[in-house]
């Protein structure tokens, strides 16, 4: 009988770190941990680790391999010594906006930063951090210490390249960080399509040049923690969430997390001048085009709040509901990723008082999250990904509304991913990856459910996409507009 060898990976997420505990050949979870993260778009790093000590105890008894999947985008600063000199600012803050402008027009436009590095920045992207905290006059408080921390700065590194260097038992100063090129593709100075950092886009951002992370191998190991167990390198969240989850060509992942994400396996590197699909790299080798939206479950959350319901009712009425007769929701609660629309608000379109129903108003959120959701699919579609069935996954991929919508809006079969921790396990199988020294990953069970039954035809989803994409076109030039928040 053969001895059963243990993996771990962790889910180091906006809101929570996320702990699994595997064994390495067939995937089943032994262990579980999670602990939460504090609220915001900035954090300090440290949060982090009290989160995975919490997250991790009594857990990691025999863990023979162990790798971090970390939240994309996020910046860390280090100085020469290791020290962090500024909380990181994560993917959701959105302070980089005009800096995103400026960035965006200096290289020549969209389609110069397509080439260079397969995606268009967004505020999410690092690489507009880096040019917002270099811009800080010190006149203010806050614009003192951010200026502090541009001179300080010696190094910028991901949230899970920073927990990986945290784990290692070996570690000085900036010296021995890695990441991979998953998490890399996601800076705005990592190319996809030649492997290989780009610095002088980090110079263009930041002024001078600063110390990279090392670009490990996917199933590399990288170091070793102080209880022995090997360090995998670790990789982003979404490219972790693709491991876990086994995408196969054909298959598209929609998660709705805390935002909204829609990416595939790809064998040749995209670039889309538009700015709608991210040309990111995945964990394991070839390319993980994807599209990120900023607004995803809470938009049902909220909505139901103000309606005064819960989550139950919500749904119970938006399946009751005989259609939202008109009325659209641009979900942009919090902004807005994609499209680029970071200092937009939500709109609701079509009040009148037939619409003016609890029924139909949650009808048009759920419809309103979905549109948004099957504009990225097409996007993906327009870059020559195949769609024959979406995997639908996340808090909100558990409404019984959602389910009954997607298919018809969506355009493809779907399936339901079983609900798991899919980025935390495609970490641990990662981890299980660099233990076993294999060409590839072990093959890991996905199991799926069944979703509710489809309750939308497709001309009734025709009609209400037409509708939601007259609405965006024509409400456009007011929401590029900044408000006050």
């Amino acid at each position: 009988m053969t001895e059963q060898r243990l993996v771990a990976g962790v889910d180091c997420s906006t809101q929570a770190t996320k702990v699994v505990v595997c064994d390495a050949e067939t995937g089943e979870v032994l262990r579980e941990g999670r602990a939460p993260h504090p609220d915001g778009t900035q954090v300090d790093p440290a949060e982090w680790w009290k989160a995975w000590e919490i997250a991790s105890d009594g857990l990691l008894d025999g863990v023979e391999a162990i790798a971090i999947g970390g939240q994309q985008h996020g910046m860390v600063l280090l100085d020469d010594s290791g020290e962090v000199v500024h909380p990181a600012v994560l993917w959701n803050d959105t302070s980089s906006a005009d800096a995103t402008v400026e960035l965006v027009s200096e290289l020549g436009g969209p389609g110069a930063w397509a080439d260079a590095v397969g995606s268009v920045p967004v505020p999410s992207f690092t690489v507009t951090k880096l040019r917002w905290i270099r811009d800080a006059d010190g006149s203010a408080p806050a614009d003192a210490a951010r200026r502090e921390a541009a001179e300080r700065a010696a190094a910028v590194v991901l949230p899970h390249d920073w927990m990986t260097h945290r784990l290692a038992a070996d570690r000085s100063g900036i010296s021995g960080i890695t990441t991979d090129r998953g998490d890399a593709s996601g800076t705005g100075w990592w190319s996809p399509t030649s492997n290989s950092y780009r610095p002088e886009l980090v110079e263009r951002a930041f002024g001078r040049s600063l110390e990279l992370p090392r670009v490990a191998g996917p199933a590399e190991i990288v170091g070793q923690t102080a209880a022995g167990a090997a360090l995998a390198a670790g990789t982003g969240d979404n490219m972790a969430a693709a491991l876990g989850l086994d995408l196969q060509p054909g298959d598209v992942a929609v998660s709705l997390g805390t935002s909204g994400t829609a990416f595939a396996r790809s064998a040749a590197p995209t670039s889309d001048p538009s700015g709608l699909v991210a040309g990111f790299a995945s964990a394991t080798g070839d390319y993980l085009p994807l599209v990120c939206t900023l607004n995803a479950a809470r938009v049902l959350s909220a909505t139901a709040d103000l309606l005064g319901l819960d989550l139950e009712a919500f749904n119970e009425a938006a399946l009751t509901s005989t259609g939202s007769n008109g009325l659209v929701l641009l979900p942009y609660l919090d902004g807005e990723r994609t499209p680029d629309l970071p200092h937009s608000t939500g709109l609701l379109y079509g009040l009148t008082r037939a619409t003016m129903q609890p029924a139909t108003m949650a009808r048009a959120a759920v419809e309103g999250l979905l549109c948004g959701l099957a504009d990225a699919v097409d996007a993906l579609r327009d870059q020559g990904i195949p769609v024959n069935r979406v995997l639908l996954l996340g808090g909100a991929a558990r409404s019984r509304a959602v389910q009954a919508l997607a298919p018809a809006l969506l355009g493809a079969e779907v399936v339901l991913p079983e609900p798991a921790e899919y980025v935390a396990l495609g970490a641990a199988r990662q981890a299980a990856w660099a233990l076993s020294g294999a060409d590839t990953p072990p093959t890991w069970p996905v199991p799926t459910g069944k979703p509710e039954p489809s309750a939308m035809t497709e001309p009734e989803a025709a009609r209400v996409r037409t509708l939601y994409a007259h609405v965006l076109e024509n409400t456009h030039p007011v929401l590029s507009r900044p408000y006050n928040r």
